[in-house]
């Protein structure tokens, strides 16, 4: 189970996020210089691999169930 967060703007993905690799992923100039400043914040790291938990991993079952 991977939780991926992405940022967009004008149809073009800017920053996202994947669980599993653990930080933020720039995609335009823009993007990379917040996903470095995004990645040396510990604090929204660790809120981010958090939403794995509370988005995916809670409910892996209820999405499977329903298949």
């Amino acid at each position: 189970i991977e939780y991926i967060d992405s940022y967009y703007y004008n149809k073009m993905e800017l920053i996202r996020f994947s669980s599993s690799l653990g930080k933020f992923v720039g995609y335009t100039e823009f993007g990379v210089k917040n996903a470095e400043a995004w990645n040396k914040d510990t604090s929204k790291l660790a809120q981010m691999n958090a939403q794995k938990e509370r988005y995916c991993l809670n409910n892996i079952g209820n999405w499977f169930s329903n298949i």
